[in-house]
């Protein structure tokens, strides 16, 4: 069953920070009903993303199984680096799709902006 705590968030924090800092992107860490880490983004740098990528600044998530294919240059390296931090050491998937059987630690979630709150580009 996923599972995260407010521990697990506590330790995974330090690495995100640094990801979110070395990109120059200012966000926010949250355990969603014990089962999800969101990280959402609140400001980003001029660049990072395409208008298309962020669909203009509107609230937008990241689909983290699909970054390769719908991100290209820094966007897709800043992604993969903040995914990975997510995940840290204690991450595991055990799933299998086929037999309908799901065994995870947790969700990872990436958010760019919020409902009511858009990404601010600086």
């Amino acid at each position: 069953m996923a599972y995260v705590s407010k521990e697990t968030k506590k330790e995974l924090a330090p690495e995100i920070k640094k990801v979110l800092a070395e990109y120059g992107v200012k966000g926010t860490i949250s355990v969603k009903n014990h089962a999800t880490l969101v990280v959402t983004l609140r400001k980003v740098p001029a660049g990072l993303f395409t208008a298309k990528e962020i669909k203009n600044g509107e609230n937008s998530g990241v689909n983290v199984y699909w970054i390769g294919d719908y991100f290209e240059g820094t966007a897709k390296k800043f992604l993969t680096k903040l995914h990975l931090a997510m995940k840290g050491t204690k991450w595991y998937d055990n799933s299998d799709a086929m037999i309908d059987y799901f065994d995870t630690a947790w969700y990872n979630d990436i958010k760019i902006g919020e409902w009511g709150k858009p990404v601010e580009i600086i």
